[in-house]
């Protein structure tokens, strides 16, 4: 059937009078951070490792029959206590041969006196020659001569026998023992009798990069590294176990020059350690605190990174957000340090920042966020 195209106009322009309602945009509430800057502290850590203030072996200075061990694995020793003890029979053997040596060279020092009081008149009698008293006084001087010999071999023999006895240089704690009672023992052996560590204070060494360096240079004031290791703040020392160190320790040396394998400066910080919880041989982090001004947090979860730079979006008095560049000194935590890119005062969208672009309108919301205040690298 054909419908008049009268009819059709008018239905079509009835149609077409009638207002289309448009839904309304959908605004999203999002959480938003109030930006404050001011002064913060962040934390570098650097893998440690941890050595006694003294760490030595402990050789026999003589050869000979390990006679006896005082001493268990792991004991704590003070200096002066024998740890181990040496036959002593063959050095005082030599002892007695070194004092009889002495008498001997004594003896012959008398005998060459005698030599030269009895020829003495004779040559002033003109009943001998001159050159035999002259002779008669070079022998009584080598006499001499051979008793101060005999006096070294004797002091020399002494010192072999206290050699015998094995004395710790300091209080420390002992380490493995090889060697077992009955082993024949000497300097020259490759393996020492024991080793010492002494762990009243402990040392903690700890490397940093070339850039690292540079920036600790060029941030702590001084003229020589020595001054700027004094203008350090204490450090921390982070156990394997995640815990914290009771003891703060203070960075005490820096190395004279660079290890060329790794590219790295070694620095030490000495801890107390009273307790004698941290022994030779243990491993950790040391954190290193860096004072920062005039900064803001924020957190990395509102943050998005395009082409190597880092956005936020800042919300305006009208609650629309745009996307902005920021400037990131470091990292603190979640945390991001920004020195440029933000002003104290102004809002930023903290979460499900996937959902934005430039322009939108957000119903912000203020969560309760507390900055975190422990840093990483």
């Amino acid at each position: 059937m054909k419908i008049p195209l009268a009819l059709s106009l008018l239905v079509f322009a009835g149609c077409t009078s009638e207002k289309v309602q448009l839904a309304d945009p959908v605004v999203q509430s999002m959480p938003v951070k109030l930006l404050k800057n001011g002064p913060q502290t962040t934390y570098i850590e650097y893998p440690a490792s941890v050595k006694g203030t003294v760490d030595l072996e402990i050789r026999p200075q003589i050869s000979g029959l390990l006679e006896k061990i005082y001493i268990n694995e792991g004991a704590q020793v003070r200096k002066g206590q024998t740890l181990f003890k040496i036959n002593d029979l063959p050095f005082k053997e030599a002892l007695n041969n070194a004092n009889a040596n002495l008498q001997a060279a004594k003896a012959a020092v008398l005998n060459a006196q005698i030599e030269v009081d009895k020829l003495t008149p004779l040559v002033s009698a003109k009943v001998v020659s001159e050159f035999q008293l002259r002779s008669a006084k070079a022998a009584h001087q080598i006499a001499i001569a051979n008793v101060a010999q005999a006096k070294a071999g004797v002091a020399a023999a002494k010192i072999n026998l206290s050699y015998t006895d094995i004395k710790s240089p300091v209080d420390g704690y002992v380490g493995r023992l090889p060697k077992k009672q009955g082993s024949v023992v000497g300097p020259n052996d490759p393996i020492a009798l024991t080793q010492l560590s002494d762990t009243h204070d402990v040392h903690v060494y700890f490397s940093l990069a070339e850039a690292d360096f540079i920036n600790f240079n060029a941030k702590y004031p001084g003229k020589t590294v020595s001054d700027r290791i004094k203008a350090l703040p204490a450090v921390s020392l982070i156990l394997t176990d995640g815990s914290v160190y009771a003891e703060n320790g203070r960075v005490d040396m820096v190395d004279g020059q660079f290890d060329s394998q790794t590219g790295a400066i070694t620095l030490r910080a000495k801890f107390a350690n009273h307790n004698g919880i941290l022994r030779s041989g243990n491993t950790g982090k040391i954190r290193l605190p860096i004072h920062h001004e005039n900064v803001i947090l924020v957190p990395q979860s509102a943050t998005v990174e395009v082409q190597d730079k880092i956005f936020v979006y800042t919300v305006d008095p009208k609650n629309k957000v745009g996307r902005k560049p920021i400037s990131v000194l470091a990292t603190s935590g979640g945390d991001y340090l920004v020195n440029s890119g933000l002003r104290s005062g102004e809002r930023i969208v903290i979460d499900g920042i996937d959902k934005l672009k430039d322009g939108d309108i957000i119903d912000p919301t203020n969560p309760n966020n507390q900055t975190i205040a422990t840093a990483t690298r």
